[in-house]
């Protein structure tokens, strides 16, 4: 998808955060929040479901208008919750990346054997659809094992994100790219910064115990995740072709040694 459709203007950004938190309430005031309605309330979990079976099937790209359809509200309905598809494409990968930590941190903490914690994480991963909803920035094909060393050396020097100064004086967010080249777009650094150190993680301790081939970077493993079968119309077939899919594609994760 065009980076455009994934970062909101600071204008849309403002609006929403400003004049809307996202427990759904519209906040008056610092410290003060008034419940929506419960139709308002309602409608908005209805666009927040419908946009994300949208975008996880059409990916970020997907008009508005398809979101308002299957959610079965006017998009004007959508445009008030969302004053551009940039604010709702933003808060659904915020989501969803955190979603996607979360199922991270849990398989790291949970299970002992190293691949027994990454090959969890994929499955629980790929089973909750998350993977097809992760913001470009963390999908960074094409990185190396040195570039992670780096990137982490890096990121113990300066947690979460690193910041460069942009010709405006203001902070520019940005994630390191291949071999230490800097992807001209700003990031969400904090959600994608907590999901790139829990993954990489999990693949470290897989590598080390001689598990993971030694190639396997964290861009590798999410993209898996983001790897889906084709859409079949049978629920029973479609499971049965993602389970296989995944099973194909840890084993070609896994170290020939084992």
């Amino acid at each position: 998808m065009n980076i455009s459709d994934f970062h909101g203007s600071a204008t849309a950004l403002s609006v929403e955060s400003n004049g809307r938190g996202l427990t759904g309430g519209t906040t008056h005031g610092v410290g003060r929040s008034t419940p929506l309605r419960v139709d308002a309330q309602r409608n908005l979990e209805h666009v927040l479901r419908a946009a994300r079976e949208v975008f996880g099937e059409l990916g970020y790209g997907a008009p508005m208008e398809d979101v308002a359809r299957r959610a079965r509200v006017g998009v004007g309905t959508v445009y008030r919750r969302f004053p551009s598809k940039d604010v709702l494409v933003r808060r659904i990968a915020e989501e969803e990346t955190a979603r996607l930590t979360e199922q991270a941190k849990a398989a790291l903490g949970q299970e002992e054997e190293p691949w027994q914690a990454l090959s969890r994480f994929l499955r629980t991963s790929v089973a909750s659809g998350a993977g097809r909803l992760l913001p470009p920035q963390v999908l960074r094909v094409g990185s190396t094992v040195e570039d992670e060393a780096e990137e982490a050396e890096v990121a113990a020097r300066v947690p979460h994100q690193r910041q460069a100064v942009s010709a405006a004086g203001a902070p520019d967010l940005r994630v390191v790219g291949t071999r230490g080249s800097v992807e001209n777009e700003p990031s969400d650094d904090a959600g994608a910064g907590a999901l790139l150190e829990v993954v990489g993680r999990l693949v470290h301790r897989a590598r080390e115990a001689g598990e993971l081939r030694g190639d396997v970077t964290v861009a590798d493993v999410l993209l898996v995740i983001a790897t889906a079968a084709p859409a079949l119309p049978d629920p029973a077939q479609q499971a049965a072709a993602s389970t296989r899919l995944l099973d194909i594609l840890l084993e070609g994760l896994r170290s020939r040694t084992v």
